[in-house]
């Protein structure tokens, strides 16, 4: 599968279909995360069920703690 992920084009493999899945294979599942597919931020709730279609734009914002 192919999505657009921070502006990039990312191919991951086809059963990263699901935000929960993409968070899991990029290691941003136990963060704190916000994500938005075509401008639209998910709910955390729906990640498990929200399905990505293929070329869909995807925003990740997740925090990073420092000083």
């Amino acid at each position: 599968m192919k999505y657009i992920v921070n502006g990039q084009s990312v191919e991951v493999p086809d059963r990263i279909v699901t935000v929960r899945h993409l968070l899991e294979h990029f290691g941003l599942s136990n963060k704190i995360v916000v994500v938005e597919v075509e401008h639209h931020i998910v709910d955390k709730d729906l990640y498990a069920s929200y399905t990505l279609q293929e070329g869909v734009r995807i925003e990740l914002v997740h925090f990073v703690g420092g000083g």
